[in-house]
């Protein structure tokens, strides 16, 4: 860590308490997480993304495996799809191992204030996993459209059809982790959704 990022984070600290002392939810929220994103891409990202793209790669190879549609290889970070005009490898890279959707989910969480502590580790887990598995599915459908299709259909499956499942996926849990639970739990004068 340097000295220019170490005075980044006590000024983000610092802006933090104030805002907090201030009771400026909001202000507290959007510039915690987007703090916290930011040391996630700096400090998490680089340790995270290797681990990530081989449990990925070796999951949707698994599911491969089962359906005799492609092969995993975790140790080159490869899926490997044969179809009728031969085959493709596809490389499971830092874009491909969701660690920015899961960073940027786990920054959201952890300065939402409709969660306690213990229910915010609860849902942490739950969604990272859920992610895990969104980015498995993900690319387990584009190497099977790879498979049925030919290497014409990697460009479609990957960049339209792929983003819009997992994209999908991830709204689906945004909605139940945020939206949901922020209507549920909002209190009006003496009217709550919430039971007590």
């Amino acid at each position: 860590m340097n000295w220019l990022t170490l005075v980044a984070l006590i000024i983000w600290v610092y802006i933090l308490s104030v805002l907090r002392r201030g009771k400026l939810d909001f202000w507290y929220f959007l510039i915690g997480s987007a703090g916290l994103f930011v040391l996630c891409m700096v400090f998490v990202q680089p340790v995270l993304t290797t681990p990530l793209i081989k449990a990925v790669t070796m999951v949707t190879g698994g599911v491969g495996k089962v359906l005799r549609l492609f092969e995993g290889y975790p140790e080159y970070a490869l899926l490997f799809v044969k179809n009728k005009s031969g085959a493709i490898s596809l490389v499971v890279d830092y874009e491909c191992a969701g660690i920015i959707e899961m960073a940027a989910f786990f920054s959201l969480l952890i300065f939402f204030p409709a969660y306690l502590h213990m229910e915010k580790v609860l849902v942490g887990i739950i969604g990272g996993l859920y992610l895990f598995l969104a980015n498995v599915i993900r690319l387990a459908v584009i190497c099977v459209a790879i498979s049925m299709f030919g290497n014409e259909a990697y460009f479609l499956a990957h960049t339209i059809l792929g983003r819009i499942i997992f994209y999908g996926l991830s709204m689906l849990l945004y909605y139940f982790v945020f939206t949901k639970a922020q209507i549920i739990r909002q209190k009006v004068g003496s009217f709550s959704y919430e039971d007590k």
